[in-house]
């Protein structure tokens, strides 16, 4: 019996809190429809709600915005608008930060949680998984004289908190995994393993870390 009950709430649980998720999504995109006159707005032509005309018109002003913005003109506009936002104090910095993480999030470039690491925090001999964010530290860099990685920690069951540290390349282990399955092993404390197929090892081998080759040494 309880194996059954605990094989249905898999089933159920994760389905549910998707279409929570998703519903909350939809009516905050369908307050977008608040932007249109009350006279044009679809519930007093229609004379009825239909749920999810907002995501239309939310997709439709974000393209809109981005062929506008994308060509010399936009971007003219673009710069103005953010020079006047620049002037009050509390909206700068929001607006900069916000800014900036998506450029990092969106850049084609870019190297954010593109890899899943292995660094020693909050001490050595204690291991924690970590998201590399960069690779490009500029001033901390040349200060400390070594190659160093931006790595942010994520904390448990809730991913979007967490530490911001710089860490030398030769003190962190890159591994396999996804940045899809490091974020399943933290939200799960650690109860959802990704599968790991040690091919390149051999039989009964671990792999070396840091400090054994220094205790080698």
């Amino acid at each position: 019996m309880k194996r059954y009950l605990i094989a249905g709430l898999l089933v159920w649980v994760p389905l549910g809190v998707t279409v929570m998720v998703i519903k909350l999504l939809v009516g905050m995109m369908d307050r977008s429809l608040l932007l249109l006159p009350e006279s044009y707005r679809p519930d007093n032509l229609l004379g009825f709600h239909i749920p999810g005309l907002g995501v239309v018109l939310t997709t439709i002003i974000v393209l809109v915005t981005g062929m506008v913005v994308a060509n010399l003109f936009g971007r003219k506009l673009v710069k103005l608008w953010e020079t006047l936002l620049a002037q009050i104090p509390l909206v700068r910095t929001i607006y900069t930060g916000v800014k900036q993480i998506l450029e990092t999030v969106f850049s084609s470039s870019g190297q954010s949680f593109r890899k899943v690491l292995l660094v020693e925090y909050p001490r050595k001999g204690l291991w924690t998984l970590a998201f590399q964010s960069s690779t490009s530290v500029g001033e901390a860099q040349a200060k400390t004289g070594r190659e160093v990685v931006n790595v942010f920690i994520p904390t448990t069951p809730n991913p979007t908190s967490g530490f911001f540290i710089m860490v030398p390349a030769d003190d962190v282990i890159e591994l396999d995994m996804s940045v899809d399955d490091g974020l399943k092993m933290i939200i799960s404390a650690g109860v959802v393993v990704p599968e790991w197929a040690p091919d390149a090892l051999p039989d009964g081998a671990k792999p070396a870390t840091r400090s054994d080759a220094e205790t080698a040494a």
